[in-house]
């Protein structure tokens, strides 16, 4: 457990971290990546060349004696959810960041991009359970509360259930909003509430992984043990077979999350602990402005 100090000094950290990450790279492409509810009325002008004449206000121009058109804004608010995985397998990591670790940091920044843009942010923790929920607000206090619940809420449970995540999201989520699924995946079954989620609101997939959820190392003989269900065995490391099988259910998995998520329409982002994960966010915000 992190003692006060060590949580108030992360916190701190992530928020100087995702500041700066949000400000230099992050500014323009998350405005743009999104869009709002639609237009909304702003105010009339005088009608000038190469205006639509589709958005004269005739009502006006006839009182004026000659042409004004209506001048529309998007609406820019939005509400930004976070569904955030912190069962068992989230704590696994051979390299400097643990699954969870790197959760963190991405939903910190997601989080303060949505700030930064006067949207609305929540969360919803989950593992097999609810773990927790923080329905959307604005500002920068709300940001900071939900990192450091990031930093300190333990799981009950210990396995995933993204399906429970995602009905707790459509029963709470009147309008239309963005998600961020931030998982390893692990678990299949979501994919028909994951359609439901898909056909109201934007939602985004980033799956996790660590390069040893993958490949094995070869090292001999090895105690493995399942972070979710706790099941301990021996397995020879170097032998191909087991090896093979190994790397197999790990692409099995995978592919279940490809396709649950295409054909839902959603996104997919796949995101290893010692990748940049900035770079990736970037380059799905500069996707979307396409």
């Amino acid at each position: 457990m992190l003692t006060t100090q060590e949580i108030i000094k992360k916190v701190k950290l992530l928020e100087i971290k995702s500041r700066k990450l949000t400000s230099d790279l992050f500014t323009g492409e998350y405005h743009s990546a999104f869009k709002g509810k639609g237009m909304s009325f702003k105010e009339v002008k005088e009608y000038s060349a190469g205006d639509d004449i589709r958005f004269i206000d005739w009502n006006v121009s006839a009182r004026f004696g000659h042409p004004f058109s209506k001048v529309f804004e998007e609406e820019r608010e939005l509400t930004v959810m976070l569904l955030v995985d912190i069962s068992k397998s989230s704590f696994f990591g051979t390299g400097k960041s643990t699954k969870r670790d790197v959760a963190i940091e991405m939903a910190a920044v997601l989080s303060f991009s949505a700030i930064n843009n006067a949207d609305k942010i929540g969360v919803i923790f989950f593992s097999d359970k609810i773990e927790g929920y923080i329905p959307p607000k604005k500002g920068k206090q709300h940001a900071l509360y939900i990192v450091r619940k990031m930093l300190t809420l333990e799981p009950n449970g210990n396995s995933t259930s993204l399906s429970n995540a995602l009905r707790l999201f459509n029963n709470v989520t009147r309008q239309k909003s963005i998600a961020f699924v931030i998982s390893d995946l692990l678990d299949t079954g979501y994919q028909d509430m994951l359609r439901i989620s898909g056909k109201k609101h934007d939602v985004i997939g980033i799956k996790l992984y660590d390069k040893m959820d993958k490949e094995l190392p070869k090292a001999g003989l090895m105690l493995v043990a399942d972070a979710e269900i706790g099941e301990r065995k021996w397995i020879d490391s170097e032998n191909n077979y087991v090896r093979y099988n190994y790397e197999q259910e790990f692409f099995r998995k995978t592919e279940y999350a490809v396709q649950a998520f295409k054909k839902a329409g959603c996104d997919l982002l796949h995101v290893q602990t010692d990748d940049d994960y900035v770079r990736v966010l970037q380059r799905f915000f500069l996707s979307r402005n396409k």
